[in-house]
């Protein structure tokens, strides 16, 4: 099991069904209205915030999407 499958398991049915909408806007390239923002020293890695819940994400010069985190709001999160 992948760290977003983990992730997602942790999540109340609430949560998982918004963070799955996000990541269906985020495949489909339909990013209005996300709160996303580039992270500090690096050009290719973004965050979405949702509520408690933030997803860091990369992209490469393909403009491929790769999840590298989600998880709630901690000081351990970024």
């Amino acid at each position: 099991m992948d760290k977003v499958q983990k992730a997602l398991g942790k999540l109340t049915g609430k949560e998982r069904k918004k963070i799955k909408e996000i990541l269906t806007k985020l495949k489909n390239r339909r990013i209005e209205n996300l709160n996303i923002k580039k992270l500090k020293g690096r050009d290719d890695v973004f965050r979405i915030r949702k509520g408690k819940i933030r997803i860091i994400y990369r992209t490469d010069i393909k403009n491929n999407i790769f999840i590298l985190s989600l998880e709630r709001r901690s000081d351990t999160t970024y």
